[in-house]
């Protein structure tokens, strides 16, 4: 499912993770780290691929549409636990 948020926002929550949550979650999705840091507005794409993750210019950094926000829930869930 898309999802539409700012650029400050997604940000925001990865900022928040405990660590270790970014490897937590590519272990569970079966996917490189990279690509989780990806997601959340990395660009190492060397390690790491794309993951469905389009910014437009605007206030807040801008509005990031996400294709699959299945990475982004999981986030979430770790947050409110």
């Amino acid at each position: 499912m898309t999802k539409t948020l700012t650029f400050n926002e997604l940000r925001d929550i990865k900022d928040r993770l405990p660590d270790g949550s970014i490897r937590t979650i590519a272990d569970e999705m079966g996917i490189s780290v990279e690509t989780v840091r990806n997601y959340f507005g990395g660009y190492n794409y060397k390690d790491g691929r794309s993951c469905g993750l389009h910014i437009e210019p605007g206030p807040d950094g801008g509005i990031v549409t996400l294709d699959d926000s299945t990475i982004l829930d999981r986030a979430i869930q770790m947050l409110e636990n």
